[in-house]
């Protein structure tokens, strides 16, 4: 129902945009572009349904863990086979973060592991497109290089998949 996420730079939209030609022959393309920090579910945490005690409660914990903001930065195009959820292929952009990784690690401490995509199997990642071939995600992949993108996220959202939009934003400053 909630996820924690990072919001992304105009700049990596202007590389997802230039990719989307390529991405036509996948059965869906994401137009809003996301990176999951930890998503939050109600057989883990009862708060996890509740976005006022969410809130408040990730309050304190970024705070204490996060200071100045998180270093990110999207350094190639790759794909899963098969995803843990939903169809796949899944191409994306991938996403490199000690920040990251040191958060989702500290929230999942917090409010629980969704099994196949949290804890280990974490893979920080921005979704571009879904469904399909593997010999096209293959394809769309193989030798397209990409210039990295570096960005300082100096706030999260709450996300509300119901509605689709951030709930809330969270400074990290």
């Amino acid at each position: 129902m909630f996820s924690l996420n990072v919001p992304v730079p105009g700049e990596l939209k202007r590389v997802a945009s230039e990719l989307h030609p390529a991405l036509t022959r996948f059965e869906r393309i994401r137009e809003r572009h996301t990176l999951v920090a930890k998503r939050f579910d109600t057989s883990l945490d009862d708060d996890a349904d509740s976005l006022p005690r969410l809130r408040e409660r990730l309050r304190p914990s970024l705070r204490r863990h996060v200071s100045g903001g998180l270093d990110l930065r999207v350094t190639g195009l790759d794909y899963f086979e098969t995803p843990a959820r939903g169809t796949g292929p899944v191409v994306y952009l991938t996403v490199e973060s000690p920040d990251l990784h040191r958060l989702h690690r500290r929230l999942c401490e917090s409010f629980g592991t969704v099994a196949g995509i949290e804890g280990d199997d974490y893979v920080p990642h921005v979704t571009l497109a879904r469904g399909g071939r593997i010999d096209d995600a293959r394809e769309v992949v193989a030798g397209r290089g990409l210039e990295p993108i570096e960005w300082t996220a100096t706030e999260l959202h709450v996300w509300d998949s119901r509605y689709r939009e951030a709930a809330a934003r969270i400074p990290l400053r």
